[in-house]
């Protein structure tokens, strides 16, 4: 069963998705950071090459011709990934296909209307018996 974490109170979507993909990376992880949102993934690509000049993040977006040999990639197609280990949604609904991933990491800005979105996807999955953890970003900070 996909193991499901919630990171609230992000103060950017876009550099928590960087750090969180980056780990996954060092560990040795494929992960896709989902959204259907063209400029979103943009704000993404662009966060992911300027973020940390010393720390190379290899990554491309849904579409690219070296996708399925790339660890890291942006959008909304789970099946370029050459395996379905780390999925971190940025989108309002839940992504149909989440199940086929070891991890799930929800990404919640202070935002009220993100955070009611996120109170959504987190019943929606509560219902269906996964065990969900949350991460308060702000205690971190």
């Amino acid at each position: 069963m996909t193991r499901i974490d919630f990171y609230f109170n992000a103060p950017s979507k876009a550099d928590v998705a960087r750090k969180l993909a980056a780990k996954a990376f060092n560990a040795g992880q494929q992960v896709l950071v989902y959204t259907r949102d063209a400029a979103l993934a943009q704000e993404l690509d662009t966060a992911f090459w300027t973020a940390q000049q010393l720390s190379f993040l290899p990554h491309v977006r849904c579409g690219h011709p070296l996708a399925r040999q790339t660890p890291v990639l942006i959008g909304g197609d789970p099946d370029e990934l050459a395996s379905a280990d780390i999925l971190i949604s940025l989108d309002d609904e839940p992504p149909e296909f989440f199940g086929r991933f070891q991890r799930l990491l929800e990404v919640v800005s202070t935002e009220p209307g993100d955070r009611e979105r996120a109170r959504e996807r987190f019943r929606f999955f509560k219902g269906r018996g996964y065990e969900l953890a949350t991460h308060d970003l702000a205690e971190k900070s």
